[in-house]
């Protein structure tokens, strides 16, 4: 079992970066393919992108170029790098943990999630 806590969220102009934090205690982030994946006032959860724990990364359409996934294994820790921010990415972000080896872009197949952490862009 793992528990997520992700952080770094807040209040930043468009065009202005962010760096979030998913922090795994019980197991080791590595032995998870860790998502992430954000959820706006009034809209569906979002898948934002995804690493799997041989290492590969995939993001959605919407965010390729702009975020980065990346993972400290020492740290245990998963980051999300979001540059170039825009109004339309404010939402609640979270960080979600699966044991499959293989890129999950539905978030119905994670089993841990954290509690989210708001990320507001304004215009």
């Amino acid at each position: 079992q793992v528990q997520l806590v992700e952080s770094g969220g807040g209040l930043v102009q468009a065009g202005g970066s962010l760096r979030l934090s998913c922090a795994a205690s019980g197991r080791t982030s590595s032995s998870y393919t860790m998502g992430w994946f954000r959820q706006a006032p009034g809209k569906e959860r979002e898948f934002v992108g995804t690493i799997t724990r041989r290492g590969g990364i995939y993001y959605a359409d919407s965010v390729k170029g702009r975020f980065t996934i990346s993972r400290d294994t020492a740290k245990n820790t998963v980051y999300l790098q979001m540059n170039s921010l825009k109004p339309e990415d404010t939402a609640v972000y979270y960080c979600a943990a699966d044991s499959s080896s293989v890129p999950l872009r539905v978030g119905n197949l994670y089993d841990y999630w954290g509690q989210g952490t708001q990320v507001t862009v304004s215009s």
